[in-house]
């Protein structure tokens, strides 16, 4: 269904006044693939569309959620985990404690990823990972840590593929899957263990309005697959924030098909597939 300009403006109006988020930064071109799909997954016309948001708010939630993006995976793009682990980490071996920050964590297995190769490299206990997302039902299930069981297979792999393959020759340990993930084949889902899943502070929190509600700089900010979906104006007000909330020598990491536009070469240096803070 093609939709207009003035049909995805009318959208933007309507979506910020009955769900009160402001989707007039996003990239129109993602926005009109997702609105384009909202509407064929519901079967509706674009008339009804509007009506339905203006008066119905489970069908809000539910155009909400189909909106705001909510993929990750376990260990996604393992040449990533990879150079985390043997290149960038070992810089903060000898820090007494690290700050961390997911934005747009979705689910929790990106944050979970993150927590388990830190407890694998005995850091894990002098972190503190604050993860964000706009979604608050996305942010309860990240909270309550629980995966369907048909993932299994893929879960293994990837953890497999991301923790035990050694591209750098460097000295590892050989960790088990159980270590980390309890199995309930009754319940049918993958449990993060209770060590890993009560380390991250989850929160709701929206990137388009940010604020001065973090008190504290960080060390590491992953904001992976999420700008992507902003225009260059909101893109550049996130990457500000991000440098402005980061300590000397901290790294941000974005998705591996990301990258960050020429503006921002003066704030952040790229470092292998990471970004460094440039000295203040």
């Amino acid at each position: 269904m093609e939709i207009s300009h003035k049909e995805l403006l009318d959208f933007i109006s309507c979506f910020k006044q009955y769900l009160n988020y402001d989707l007039s930064e996003y990239s129109e071109n993602s926005l009109m693939r997702r609105l384009d799909k909202v509407l064929t997954d519901n079967a509706i016309t674009f008339d009804v569309l509007l009506h339905k948001i203006s008066t119905d708010a489970k069908f809000c939630n539910l155009v909400m959620k189909q909106i705001t993006v909510n993929t990750t995976e376990l260990f996604r793009d393992k040449l990533m985990w990879q150079e985390l682990q043997y290149k960038l980490l070992p810089e903060f071996e000898k820090k007494s404690s690290i700050t961390i920050w997911h934005a747009g964590c979705s689910n929790g297995l990106e944050v979970y990823s993150l927590a388990i190769l830190l407890h694998h490299m005995n850091l894990l206990d002098r972190c503190r990972i604050i993860a964000t997302d706009i979604n608050p039902d996305i942010i309860q299930q990240a909270i309550k840590g629980e995966y369907s069981l048909r993932l299994l297979d893929e879960f293994q792999i990837a953890f497999d593929n991301a923790i035990k393959e050694n591209p750098y020759d460097s000295e590892f340990k050989n960790l088990h899957f159980d270590t980390y993930f309890e199995v309930n084949r009754k319940k049918e889902v993958i449990a993060i263990r209770q060590n890993i899943k009560n380390k991250p502070e989850f929160s709701v929190l929206d990137l388009v309005k940010l604020d001065d509600s973090f008190p504290m700089k960080f060390d590491i900010v992953l904001c992976r697959n999420v700008l992507i979906y902003f225009n260059n104006s909101l893109q550049k007000r996130v990457f500000e924030y991000f440098y402005n909330h980061m300590n000397s020598d901290a790294y941000l990491i974005l998705g591996m098909q990301e990258s960050m536009a020429w503006f921002m070469n003066s704030m952040f240096e790229k470092k292998g597939l990471f970004y460094k803070k440039c000295k203040e």
